[in-house]
């Protein structure tokens, strides 16, 4: 059952902030919708999911990308989910990198984190049906991400081409089999069997992929954690040698931040768009 925590109007739409409890993650877990005023029971619109980075919530893409005006534009309803189980009850760690706030999109298989860590299921499967079964929305989705949640983007979409029309990410993490925040993560959610890894690598799966949805990754040339944690040019090194086009753009002298993501948002919403509509 869905408890309203907020709502706002932006734009001729709503933003609004819900949680509500997750049979996957067994805990109580928070989401933001923002419904542009094209959408209601009689015109359903589409759904871009969007998977946010380390540390964040629900709330910093909603309130620092700028993404409502073009998708109020466009018609096309966003949904922010959080980026990790929470509470009490649910294990953490000190680092920012593990733990809540870091969820990495994946289902955990290990103690302590295996009894709420199951965000891959909750983003694939729960978050998508309660969003139908609740909202104007229809079944066409498309999804996107920044850094951790770049990588969630990534790998859920190579994995699940039939559930979405097209992915984009900013700044992702490509290769985390291959980083030290992905060999952190990886480690403790899914155990020291790094065969187990490969199904949560961008890489990995594109290696592999027989057919891919269009793709575009925005990256930043002056991001600090470039060249040790994102590696972009291992996956754009794979898809050369294969027919798929992934459209990488270098962006000059932008960072990590949401100054970057707020700069080239509207392209990847027109990006969506295409597919979407």
């Amino acid at each position: 059952m869905l408890q309203l925590i907020s709502e706002n109007k932006s734009f001729g739409g709503w933003h609004k902030k819900f949680s509500h409890h997750s049979n996957k993650t067994n805990c109580t877990m928070q989401f933001a919708i923002y419904l542009p005023p094209q959408a209601s029971e009689n015109h359903k619109v589409p759904v871009l999911y969007w998977l946010s980075g380390l540390t964040c919530t629900d709330e910093n893409f909603m309130q620092k990308a700028g993404a409502q005006k073009m998708a109020a534009q466009l018609g096309i309803a966003i949904v922010a989910p959080d980026t990790s189980p929470r509470g009490e009850q649910v294990a953490n760690d000190d680092a920012y990198d593990l733990g809540q706030g870091a969820g990495f999109y994946l289902n955990a298989t290990q103690a302590p984190w295996k009894e709420h860590y199951q965000m891959y299921d909750y983003i694939v499967h729960e978050l998508p049906a309660l969003i139908e079964q609740n909202f104007p929305v229809n079944q066409k989705r498309a999804i996107s991400g920044h850094s951790m949640g770049g990588h969630g983007a990534l790998t859920i979409a190579l994995k699940n081409p039939q559930n979405y029309v097209s992915v984009s990410a900013f700044s992702p993490i490509c290769n985390p089999v291959n980083c030290p925040w992905g060999e952190k993560a990886f480690s403790a959610y899914l155990g020291e069997d790094k065969s187990s890894w490969l199904q949560y690598d961008s890489c990995e799966l594109l290696h592999g992929a027989t057919a891919i949805l269009p793709m575009r990754i925005e990256q930043g040339t002056q991001d600090n954690f470039l060249s040790d944690q994102l590696k972009p040019e291992s996956l754009l090194n794979i898809a050369k040698n294969k027919p798929f086009d992934v459209q990488l753009n270098m962006q000059e002298g932008y960072d990590h931040s949401y100054y970057f993501i707020a700069s080239f948002i509207d392209e990847h919403l027109v990006f969506h768009a295409q597919y979407l509509n």
